[in-house]
Order: structure tokens, then C-alpha cells, then sequence
């Protein structure tokens, strides 16, 4: 049996769930997902006064009303027992509208303690709030702070110690009076027996059950007689009860409000960058621009990890030097340099951009841009079922669609999440971009222009059948509207949250896809490597052999080999035809995949030779939407943490970029 006191973090989405939790644990924490449910878990520990701690962050929501698994996944976790205590986050620059649910958690029994966080944001509005007044009025420990100084953590510590030693509950009796006048709550709580959901009081069960709340009703349906369950129906059925219990609960806050705090009168005019942001034209121009610019920014920070890959990347040729000089076999060299060194090498290369897009992004995150980017993509981002902070990934992955997963962590809601994930892999990253134009020059000429607007084309019509296909099984119709309920201010970021939180997460993507790219890596190469002298790889067999049905697709075998490649690297696609084209060795050629070789000098001639516009066609659009590439595959596990949507997608990239190359190649035919 654990002697750790377990803590669970509860508040809406942007309350500082996730900087209070960083925080607290610092590298003490893993991420996975709640058995059963593909909604991101969040799990740490830390040590207090030589107190263990273990800290569950729930997942955000508006409310305790069972509307998603979200929702229904953080009641179940209070109602099991497994918190000690429950941390009750809100932003205390916006009490009004933050503190519903502080007042959806009334009635229930979980010892608990407010935290209002943003206490400098609110300072700066103006806002003195009396801590002491909302303790007498709550009994229960309340506590104001900025969870990104750690400075201030004093406090929150004496709080939690408070709640733990004392069992501190809400006091619920002033919102019950309220209830009390709502047609059909005495009647539906009288007939409410003890105990239905452990830890919920019956005043809590009867006003879900007045919001006709699904996971409730079911609840009572079971435990009832047929008759008392019909009399139930016939309240809910009745009235308007969640227009009626909303109301008590924004009017219970208020009362709460009332003589603790004290605000000055604010300026409620937009400020000049929110004349930008929200105008009717400008708005989504200036979004995109800001993004972009964000993008170009991440460069900065990423060069010197970047620069760091390379470096060691560089390795491969002395290591192979030394190890032949020893006398070391030819696979144990071929497999550490062409696949550990060099894969390991790549792997940093575009960690230096993830950790660029993280810092950078998430300075805007903090300063309150990202909400502006919701905001202003909302309607636009909600045709696809997502919300306007999807864009963003959208944008970045045209740098690298590595960074627009990472991007993607900025969304709560798993679904779109996911959803955002699958879209952005339909756009061209730049690696797409540095082979496609090449291509379509060599093949078209000045024709390369049509052929680009013909993969934008189809880019947008690829991510709207993605989220088509995708979004029945990833978001509910609940979820299908966008997540900003007012512009929260503008203020500056904390630097040492923010970098805490940019290399825990780096750190975590590195374990994460070191793991995938390496295993798929490794696959790769023992299909590709001859183990005996003058025998044929396994792939050079497979290739051959089904080279009459990669035909139909417009692609030799030789060309359909540089599509495999290029799910491990785009660059290396034309190295892979350049070496197949000349004759070199097989493993060779796969070793350009992994980013090992150029382009062939007469690649123009050995194309020219070998491959007819059509067939040029149809790969160009094979390894445009095919799978970016190996790394991109590990950051979306490590993102959604579901090996079956991970697999889910990677598949459907691949099956759509083969579908999409015998359509080009049937169209060239008609043109050539």
C-alpha cells in the first residue's frame, strides 16, 4: 500500500492545470491514456516537507456534466476514491465565469481546495480579491497565486497541507437553498436513495438529473423501482432543468463574489492588437502571419540542436573507418553507422525543431496569442470539427510536420487533437517541398506551376475527406464548436515555467521516438541489407515480384522502392532512385533514405532514361501524401498515445498516396 497523498488537479481548459502540474513534478511525470478511453492521462509525483506526493492531472472541461469521455473519465476518478484531495483550479482575472466549476463540484464530498490562479493578470485588472472572505464563505482552504512563479509556492503548499490534515469539504448548503426553489429538485432529491455514486451527495445527483445528465439517469434507473424511475423521467421531462440549475449556480457565485473582491473599474475597449485580430478582414491574415512568422522564429532556437545532429552525424565515416580497420564485420558496421549513428542523427535534427516550435509557440500560448488564433479560426476550423487553434498545426507542418504535432498539444480535446494530427500530415512539408519542385521541373518544365497548384488542390480536398472519414469516430457532435468563451489578457510569459515545460516535453518526445524510429530503422535495414554474399535483399525480391502491380500505379519497382523510402525520409527518395538507377548496391540505396547521401550528379539523364512523365507524375504524388516520414510517425504516438490511431492513419496516408499515383498516372497518359 502507497503512503503517497494523491492530489487531483480540476479546472477548465486554460485554467494553468498543466503549468501547476510542470511545476509540482518537473521530470517526475508520464503521460499515457485512461484505461479503456483514448483521452490523454497525466500522471506525476513530487516531495513536500519529506511528504510524497502523487498528482493526477485530470482532463480539462467546463463542467462535471457527463457530455464527453473527458467529462465522465474526471467524475469517475473522484467518485472512485483514489483522490485524497482535489485542487479546484480557476482563473481569478475571470471569477465570474471560472468559478462554475467550483460550483459544479458542490455536493460533492472529495475534501478539496480553491486555487485561483493568474493572481498577477488579475492584479493588473485591477482585481483585489479577499482570500480570507471566500475561505468563511467556501470552508475550505483558498489560496491566490501565479502557478508560473514558483516563488509563490509557499502558499499552495500550506493550502494542500490544510485540505489533506483537516478533510476540508465545499460547503454546498447556499447553493442547495437555491436548488431548493427549482421546480421538481425536492422532489427528485427525496426520492434519491444514499450512496448511488460514492462520494456525490444526493442534492449533486438530483440537480445532473434535472440537467437530464445520461451517466446519472442510468445510474438511478438501476437502483430504482420502475415506478420511482417513471416518476423521475416525468420532472426532468418537465422543465428546462439545466437553463434552471445554471442560473442558481452563476447566481450561488455571485453571492460568493459579493463583498470579496473588490475591482476597479476596467477598460473594456480592445486594445490595438485585438483591433487586428478580431477585424472582419484583417483578422485572419494577421493570424496566419503571426504563425508564420512564429515558424520562421523556431529556427533560431532549433539551429544549435540542430547543429548538434549534424555534428553527429558526421560520425558515420570515421566510426566505419575505425571499425573496419579492426576488422569489425561488414553488418555490424553497415547496422551501427547507416542505421543507429545516422538515425540518431536525424532524430536530433528535427528535435531542434520541435524544441524551437515548443519555446516559441508556447511563449505565444502564454501570452495569450493562441487564444486570439482560436478565436479568429473558430467558424472556419469548426466546418472540419476542430477548433481554431488547429490552424496552427496546419501552418507549421509546412516547415516540418513533425513541429504541427507537437503543435497540436495546445488542443484539449483529444479528438480534435487527433483529427488535427490526421489533417496536418496532408500537408507538403518542407522536405516534400525540396523534391517536388526538382521533379516537376525536370519532367514539365514551366509546367511545374500547374502541377504545384494541382497538389494544393488536392491537399485541401485531401484533409476535408480525412475529416470526413476521420471525424464520425474522433469528434462528437458536442465537441464540434470551438473552445473560447472570452479573450483572456494579454500578459508576459514566465521564462522559467516556460523553459521547464519546453525541456520536459523535448525530453519526452526524444525517449518516445528514439524507440519508433529506431525499430522501424532497424526493420527497414535488415529488409534491405544483404546478409549473404550475392543474394538479393528481401525487398529487392518483394519489389520485383509485385512490380506488375506497381505498374498499375504508374511506378517500376524502382520507383515504388523510393515510396517505401520515402516514408522514412523524403530527402532521400532521389537518392534511392539515383542509386537504383545506377546499379549500386541495395542496402546502399536505403541508406540514402535515412539521410546519408546526395543526388545522384546525372540524376537528370538516369530519369530521363528510365521514367516516363506519366510514371513522373504519379510518384510526385505518391510521395507527396504518403506517410512525411518516420519521425513524424514517432511524434504522433508520442502526441496521442494510441498505437491504433497512429497505425490508423499511417495506413490510410498510404493506401490514399498509391490511390492518388494511379490517378495521376492514368491522367498523364491521357495528356501524353
Amino acid at each position: 500500500m502507497s503512503n503517497k497523498t494523491t492530489i487531483a488537479l480540476l479546472g477548465q481548459p486554460n485554467a494553468g492545470k498543466s503549468t501547476l502540474f510542470n511545476a509540482l513534478t518537473g521530470m517526475n511525470q508520464h503521460v499515457g491514456n485512461w484505461p479503456g478511453k483514448t483521452v490523454e492521462k497525466k500522471e506525476g509525483s513530487f516531495t513536500h516537507n519529506k511528504k510524497e506526493y502523487a498528482i493526477a492531472d485530470l482532463p480539462g472541461s467546463y463542467s462535471l456534466t457527463a457530455n464527453s469521455d473527458e467529462e465522465v473519465i474526471t467524475r469517475d476518478f473522484i467518485a472512485s476514491g483514489n483522490a485524497d484531495v482535489v485542487c479546484i483550479l480557476a482563473d481569478s482575472s475571470q471569477l465570474e465565469r471560472s468559478l462554475f466549476m467550483l460550483a459544479d463540484y458542490a455536493g460533492i464530498t472529495v475534501p478539496c481546495f480553491l486555487l485561483l490562479n493568474m493572481a498577477d493578470i488579475a492584479k493588473e485588472k485591477g482585481k483585489n480579491i479577499d482570500v480570507k472572505a471566500l475561505e468563511d464563505k467556501l470552508k475550505i482552504p483558498v489560496v491566490l497565486l501565479s502557478a508560473n512563479n514558483k516563488k509563490e509556492y509557499k502558499s499552495f503548499y500550506e493550502a494542500l497541507e490544510k485540505a489533506v490534515t483537516n478533510k476540508t469539504c465545499l460547503d454546498s448548503s447556499r447553493l442547495e437553498d437555491a436548488y431548493s426553489n427549482l421546480e421538481g429538485y425536492n422532489e427528485l432529491k427525496a426520492m434519491i436513495p444514499e450512496g448511488v455514486i460514492s462520494n456525490y451527495s444526493s442534492s449533486w445527483i438530483a440537480s445532473k438529473a434535472l440537467e437530464n445528465d445520461s451517466v446519472v439517469l442510468a445510474k438511478l434507473e438501476n437502483t430504482m423501482s420502475a415506478d420511482d424511475y417513471k416518476k423521475v423521467d416525468d420532472i426532468r421531462n418537465a422543465v428546462q432543468g439545466a437553463v434552471l440549475t445554471g442560473g442558481a449556480k452563476f447566481a450561488w457565485i455571485d453571492e460568493i463574489l459579493s463583498g470579496a473582491v473588490d475591482s476597479k473599474k476596467e477598460n473594456v475597449s480592445l486594445g490595438k492588437l485585438d483591433r487586428i485580430y478580431t477585424h472582419k478582414f484583417l483578422g485572419k491574415p494577421a493570424v496566419i502571419l503571426t504563425i508564420l512568422l512564429g515558424l520562421i522564429m523556431s529556427f533560431i532556437p532549433a539551429i544549435p540542436i540542430m547543429g548538434v545532429g549534424m555534428a553527429f552525424g558526421s560520425l558515420r565515416v570515421p566510426v566505419a573507418e575505425a571499425l573496419t580497420s579492426i576488422g569489425a564485420p561488414d553488418v555490424i558496421i553497415s547496422l551501427l553507422c547507416n542505421v543507429v549513428i545516422q538515425s540518431l542523427a536525424f532524430i536530433c535534427q528535427m528535435l531542434g525543431f520541435v524544441f524551437g516550435v515548443t519555446l516559441i509557440f508556447g511563449m505565444l500560448e502564454e501570452i495569450g496569442i493562441m487564444a486570439r488564433v482560436s478565436y479568429v479560426f473558430d467558424n472556419t476550423m469548426a466546418k472540419l470539427g476542430l477548433q481554431g487553434k488547429s490552424v496552427m498545426p496546419f501552418l507549421v507542418s509546412f516547415g516540418c510536420t513533425m513541429g504541427g504535432t507537437a503543435g497540436s498539444r495546445v488542443i484539449e480535446n483529444w479528438g480534435q487533437k487527433v483529427l488535427t494530427i490526421a489533417l496536418a500530415w496532408a500537408v507538403p512539408c518542407g522536405a516534400a517541398w525540396s523534391v517536388v519542385p526538382m521533379l516537376s521541373t525536370i519532367f514539365f518544365g514551366n509546367g511545374v506551376f500547374v502541377v504545384i497548384v494541382a497538389i494544393l488542390i488536392t491537399m485541401l480536398l485531401h484533409m476535408w475527406i480525412t475529416a470526413k472519414i476521420f471525424g464520425r469516430g474522433l469528434v462528437n457532435a458536442e465537441n464540434k464548436y470551438g473552445m473560447i468563451m472570452e479573450l483572456p489578457p494579454y500578459h508576459k510569459p514566465k521564462w522559467g515555467a516556460l523553459f521547464r515545460y519546453v525541456l520536459g516535453r523535448t525530453k519526452d518526445t526524444f525517449l518516445r521516438v528514439v524507440t519508433v524510429v529506431m525499430l522501424v530503422c532497424v526493420v527497414f535495414w535488415l529488409l534491405s541489407y544483404s546478409f549473404v554474399e550475392g543474394s538479393e535483399p528481401i525487398l529487392f525480391r518483394i519489389g520485383t515480384a509485385i512490380e506488375p502491380v506497381t505498374k498499375f500505379f504508374g511506378m517500376s519497382w524502382e520507383l515504388f522502392m523510393a515510396f517505401i523510402a520515402s516514408s522514412v525520409g523524403k530527402e532521400g527518395a532521389l537518392g534511392v532512385i539515383g542509386a537504383l538507377y545506377n546499379g549500386q548496391n541495395f542496402s546502399g540505396a536505403f541508406y540514402e533514405a535515412m539521410g546519408g547521401g546526395g543526388v545522384a550528379e546525372n540524376l537528370n539523364e538516369l530519369l530521363a532514361a528510365n521514367v516516363s512523365k506519366p510514371q513522373a507524375l504519379a510518384f510526385i504524388f505518391a510521395i507527396t501524401f504518403n506517410m512525411p516520414c518516420v519521425v513524424a510517425l514517432a511524434s504522433t504516438y508520442q502526441e496521442i498515445h494510441s498505437a491504433k490511431w497512429t497505425a490508423k492513419i499511417a495506413i490510410y496516408y498510404t493506401v490514399v498516396a498509391l490511390i492518388l499515383a494511379m490517378i495521376a498516372y492514368h491522367v498523364g497518359l491521357l495528356i501524353w
